[in-house]
């Protein structure tokens, strides 16, 4: 599996400007599960004194006395196992007062949503301390690191926490571009890379369980079709975590992956009204999993073009692929399982996220062109045309680009199609920019075309 660091160098350099600071610091740092937090932090934590604890579903004793015998651990200082503290306020002045003069500690309270399900009074007890001793001393940089986004939000940035207004700084960790992610596999041709995108996202947990040295095909077959596939439950651990109604929002995702994108043609799918269907939606699109599209145009679009669809890549494949053939998976291997399941639709299920990585990759090819002023980027659909990539911008120019993932059609071609479906969009009074996004490089190609194949999107150079 890939191994080494990856990316995150803006948050490390964040952290370590704040360690070094005079005063003390209080930085919630956040993000979904498997984004790396936990990698982060150890990484900054290298070679300064340090208490990690992970917090697991405990009650408050047994959560309190494995704080301490892992500040043991981590001080060198036995005797801190053996004290038997009551409270957290008591706990965390004997792990502060065993730690090294003359040097800032980092104490870090991983997984803060079960401390606080087990001990509601900590957010308080961690104000307290904060208000009357904490901030006013030069020894403490406190990490708060938590999985929930939510709960992070509310419970502890939101006005209504005890903590509200404590925090020297945030740190919200998203996942990697499509850029970063390549990183993980720097030897695969960028097709591939790309393929694995389509699949773990920026995710930096995926992207490792892909075998650089198998194709993305084979890794496809091991890590989710083997006995021991370690995809195989994911999702499930994902809905489970952070949902309530978990097979009322698993039907919606797998409705979306195949094709329902209206909140009508979702209720139907299911079996539910639209009124009944409208919370599950917003359920899932509060953490990322499904996402709320609206077609990109100048003015107001229509208040029923809304679509929903599958935002996150593991979650699209997985329903997509996997879900609804749960039944027969036992009856494959995992390389029958492959081409009999997935092999058929795998050059349209990249295409269709091709797509996707066009509309991310445009504000930075913006940027490496030099396009000044504000854009928006999106894509625009109506009854009579679907454009791929629509780039809105400030200064009177609107890009519209057709994704072609599969399939070599000529440039020629792909111009024509354009041109009819940019007959469409309502860009009156602007100047159109026709746009086609390529998996490779065309020998030829019309001169009011503007192309990006694959490579490029990468940054690569064109003539590379």
């Amino acid at each position: 599996m890939p191994g080494g660091f990856v990316g995150r160098a803006a948050e490390l350099a964040a952290l370590e400007r704040h360690y070094r600071a005079a005063s003390s610091g209080l930085i919630p740092v956040y993000g979904r599960r498997r984004v790396g937090k936990t990698e982060l932090i150890l990484r900054f934590c290298a070679k300064k004194p340090t208490v990690c604890f992970t917090a697991s579903d405990k009650l408050r004793t047994p959560q309190i006395a494995d704080f301490m015998a892992v500040a043991a651990e981590w001080l060198a200082q036995p005797h801190l196992a053996a004290a038997a503290p009551q409270t957290w306020e008591a706990a965390l002045r004997l792990v502060l007062g065993a730690a090294p003069a003359g040097r800032k500690l980092v104490l870090v309270l991983d997984e803060f949503q079960w401390l606080c399900a087990s001990s509601p009074e900590l957010p308080s007890v961690l104000q307290r301390l904060w208000d009357h001793e904490w901030q006013r001393g030069k020894r403490l940089l406190l990490i708060l690191c938590g999985s929930f986004i939510g709960f992070m939000e509310r419970e502890v940035l939101g006005a209504r926490s005890p903590l509200h207004g404590r925090r020297t700084a945030a740190l919200r960790l998203e996942p990697f571009g499509f850029r970063e992610a390549a990183r993980f596999h720097p030897r695969w041709s960028r097709e591939e890379q790309a393929r694995a995108c389509f699949i773990c996202g920026g995710i930096p947990a995926y992207l490792r369980r892909f075998d650089p040295h198998r194709s993305v095909a084979q890794n496809i077959a091991t890590e989710f079709f083997a006995v021991d596939a370690f995809f195989q439950r994911e999702p499930d651990f994902l809905l489970r975590e952070k949902l309530a109604e978990v097979k009322q929002a698993a039907s919606v995702l797998e409705a979306t992956a195949r094709g329902r994108h209206s909140q009508g043609e979702i209720a139907r799918s299911i079996g539910l009204s639209t009124a009944a269907l409208a919370p599950h939606l917003k359920s899932l699109v509060a953490p990322g999993y499904l996402e709320r599209v609206f077609p990109l145009m100048p003015g107001r679009p229509p208040r029923t073009s809304v679509l929903y669809r599958v935002a996150d890549p593991l979650l699209r494949f997985w329903f997509r692929f996997i879900e609804p053939h749960w039944s027969t998976l036992r009856r494959f291997g995992p390389e029958r399982a492959f081409e009999q399941l997935v092999a058929p639709q795998w050059d349209a299920y990249c295409g269709d996220s091709f797509e996707r990585l066009c509309r991310e990759a445009l504000p930075l090819l913006y940027a490496a062109e030099g396009v000044a002023g504000k854009f928006a980027v999106g894509e625009y659909w109506d009854r009579a045309a679907q454009i791929d990539v629509v780039g809105l911008r400030a200064d009177g120019w609107i890009d519209l680009g057709e994704c072609k993932w599969h399939g070599r059609s000529a440039p020629a071609t792909v111009a024509r199609e354009l041109a009819a479906r940019v007959a469409h969009y309502p860009g009156k009074g602007r100047t159109v920019r026709p746009v086609a996004f390529l998996r490779s490089q065309p020998r030829m190609a019309p001169p009011d075309l503007a192309i990006y194949a694959l490579p490029q999107l990468y940054g690569d150079d064109a003539n590379g």
